[in-house]
């Protein structure tokens, strides 16, 4: 009988928290479509007892990991149905990586908060080798992502999440939960990733460049924020239906498409 390996301390310089509690493991599994034969990615495995619920309910899984000590641990113990790849989550080809697996992976994972930004932004511009993305983030950035206009915790993450995918929340979970425990709350949200955007959008591009434009400076109305970002932003606001007084945590992402695609067709005019 093989030997079940050790499991490897955590490291903090890694953001590194490993669930334990085995209920949650179960609604994440359930919550992200862990089933027979579906293809499923998950970041972050860590020791694997995620891994080990989406196995146990028939999905092949591939794992990307960072800490070649897990790394190592999970090619040990041998699980069928698991291919692990060694890699830095942000440095991943998702399209190629979903393309060699045969199509499009649902993915789940207990994200990293040190990078969880900057990664879901990175898999919102991938999306399409997910038909699915269920993660565990820390409970701020969640809120942040589903917050809505006129909110103080409405962002770019914010507008960028409604305008690709259709989002819900799923559970909180307590620090309790991991070993070692964070020191703030954490929340299970899932993403399913919209056919097309939330309304037709012309350049995708010209969507990330003024929303991160008008969030970037979001004390200012947004006529001031976008100066210097787009050409004539008070002819690009008034063709949106905007006065450009508005913050930018007041639009809805309809009305940031309206944008985008003004700034668009002002660009083709020049």
């Amino acid at each position: 009988m093989r030997a079940t390996p050790p499991v490897p301390p955590a490291k903090k310089s890694l953001g590194q928290h490993f669930l334990h509690d085995q209920g949650i493991i179960r609604r994440i599994a359930e919550a992200a479509g862990a089933a027979p034969g579906e293809r499923m990615l998950e970041i972050g495995p860590g020791p694997g007892g995620l891994t080990r619920a989406l196995l146990d309910d028939g999905a092949r899984v591939w794992a990307v990991e960072a800490d070649g000590r897990m790394v190592a641990r999970l090619r040990a113990l041998g699980w069928q149905g698991l291919e692990v790849i060694e890699a830095d989550a942000l440095a991943v080809d998702y399209p190629t990586l979903a393309e060699g697996a045969g199509g499009p992976l649902r993915l789940v994972g207990n994200l990293p908060y040190n990078i969880s930004g900057p990664l879901l932004a990175k898999l919102l511009r991938e999306r399409r080798a997910f038909p699915s993305i269920t993660v565990m983030i820390q409970r701020e950035v969640a809120e942040r992502i589903l917050a809505r206009p006129g909110t103080r915790a409405r962002g770019g993450l914010s507008v960028l999440a409604q305008t690709f995918c259709r989002i819900r929340s799923v559970l909180r979970v307590g620090p309790g939960a991991f070993t070692p425990p964070p020191r703030v709350e954490s929340q299970v949200i899932r993403l399913d990733v919209l056919p097309a955007p939330i309304a037709p959008l012309d350049d995708e591009e010209a969507l990330w460049r003024v929303v991160r434009a008008g969030f970037g400076r979001r004390r200012k109305m947004l006529r001031n924020a976008l100066a210097g970002v787009v050409p004539d932003p008070v002819a690009c606001l008034e063709a949106a239906g905007l006065t450009g007084r508005e913050r930018a945590e007041a639009l809805d992402a309809e009305t940031w498409v309206r944008l985008a695609n003004a700034v668009t067709m002002s660009l083709a005019a020049k």
